[in-house]
């Protein structure tokens, strides 16, 4: 039975000192010698003494170039990605039509291959023909209890559309492409109107529910659906259509395209794996980071309101990475990735396109800020942590800037995310069934002590037992 949230209150207030105690008994029990993970020999984070990820799998739909061969020895390059094979860079710059740029990045994900006129014209009439969401769903499940944080708003209701499937769980190839387009197709209008719920029903405000167009793309008709006058420019479309590229796909091994693997390997259905995607980008550290970036920024503006003062923003920046600034956690949000070093080939790009849409709405100091922001926190952080090798922004850096200046609501920032990377998640879900891999079941080492059972009335006596760190 569900609690309300009265009730979820009142355990607080009521029942203080022992929720107190579990959560002290919670801490002692979980708490791991860190040694021993050193003992042996656990690759945290499936990475290697040197950060580089542990080798999981194989796959075809992209590659992240971070190292090349020079003299026999690897060196940091500057990074690329490929889709399939295709370097995005190319995509970005030498697309086949404006403003279409994520459905051609799209179909080159899920087939292997670009698309001719013809089949690029039937793949988009198709996407076009799935987008709307019917009466009844957007009644039922987006506008009923929509929570606060459009991420969870995202999960509930692609968990419902199970309910909507005639074959919901089937994993044949054919079904699992279907229900892959049609959530390609859906997740922006589920997001959209999600967030005018959430301001409708929390906040107090208008309630606007526009239906998409079908002759316009992803990038068209999110900007379309989300202005009340559903005007937009050529560059600002342009825009975001790229950035939903870059968002598109990064590899199989980021967290929530390897959520999406191991949880197919299951055998289960396509909304869960995708529910489980969503779970996992929500997170700071992942999808979230765009927002933590923001964050930042406001923070920084308050302490640095003189944009061109590099002293004061090389203060604060310290100031952050000794965990007296910002959230105290030490980092410096959008710098750093776990693969890139000289450069995250998607920042480079978008960091372009921001610079022109800066100019374009006068926002010139802002983008500076930023470029500032950027070239100081790489110096820190190499210098600083002792690097020896360089530190770049990575494309959380720049995006949230770029939906800033497009008018989109922070709420939005992370489900536009969502709706980029569930072509990624698509393509290497149809790529795990097609190749009918095992069941991913990774190993962990118990490090704790076998036993002895004491009945009840024998556990005061035997107390610290239970608990060997005290």
């Amino acid at each position: 039975m569900i609690m309300e949230k009265h009730t979820m209150m009142e355990l607080g207030t009521v029942l203080d000192k022992e929720f107190d105690h579990l959560v002290e008994n919670c801490m002692l029990s979980g708490k791991i010698n860190q040694d021993l993970y050193s003992k042996y020999d656990v690759k945290r984070g499936l990475r290697d003494s040197n950060g580089k990820g542990v080798l999981t799998g194989l796959t075809e739909i992209s590659d992240v170039v971070a190292t090349g061969m020079v003299d026999g020895e690897p060196q940091p390059i500057d990074g690329e990605l490929y889709f399939q094979g295709i370097n995005v860079e190319d995509l970005v710059e030498h697309g086949s039509r404006e403003c279409f740029l994520f459905e051609e990045a799209t179909y080159l994900l899920l087939f292997g291959q670009l698309p001719t006129n013809e089949e690029f014209d039937s793949f988009v009439k198709i996407l076009g023909s799935l987008r709307e969401l019917s009466g009844k769903f957007v009644r039922d499940v987006i506008m009923k209890a929509p929570p606060a944080n459009l991420m969870n708003a995202l999960q509930k209701c692609i968990i419902l559309l199970y309910s909507y499937d005639s074959n919901p769980d089937s994993i044949e190839v054919s079904n699992v492409l279907r229900q892959s387009l049609q959530l390609i197709a859906k997740l922006p209008m589920m997001a959209v109107y999600s967030y005018y719920a959430y301001r409708h029903f929390q906040l107090g405000k208008t309630l606007m529910v526009r239906p998409p167009k079908p002759e316009l793309s992803t990038a068209e008709n999110l900007l379309y659906m989300l202005r009340k006058d559903g005007k937009y420019t050529r560059l600002e479309a342009k825009v975001l259509d790229v950035a939903l590229v870059l968002h598109a796909e990064h590899g199989g091994g980021n967290n929530s395209t390897f959520t999406n693997h191991v949880v197919t390997t299951s055998g289960t259905d396509t909304y869960s794996a995708v529910a489980a995607s969503i779970a996992s980008l929500k997170g700071p550290r992942h999808g979230g980071a765009n927002m933590k970036v923001m964050q930042m920024f406001d923070d920084l503006k308050e302490h640095c309101p003189d944009y061109k003062d590099e002293e004061a923003i090389e203060k604060y920046l310290n100031d952050v990475l000794d965990k007296k600034a910002f959230d105290n956690a030490g980092l410096i949000y959008g710098m750093g990735h776990a693969v890139y070093t000289n450069s995250d080939p998607r920042e480079v790009l978008l960091k372009k396109y921001a610079e022109r849409l800066s100019e374009a709405k006068g926002m010139e100091e802002e983008f500076e800020l930023y470029q500032t922001v950027e070239r100081i926190s790489s110096k820190l952080i190499t210098e600083r942590r002792h690097l020896f090798k360089p530190i770049c922004a990575n494309v959380d850096f720049y995006s949230g800037l770029v939906y800033t200046m497009l008018d989109i609501p922070r709420e939005l920032f992370t489900p536009i995310f969502a709706m980029a990377r569930i072509s990624g998640w698509s393509a290497h879900r149809l790529e795990e069934l097609v190749n009918n891999g095992k069941i991913i079941r990774p190993a962990y080492k118990f490090v704790g002590e076998h036993r002895e059972y004491h009945t009840i009335h024998e556990r005061e006596e035997h107390r610290y037992s239970y608990y060997p760190g005290e």
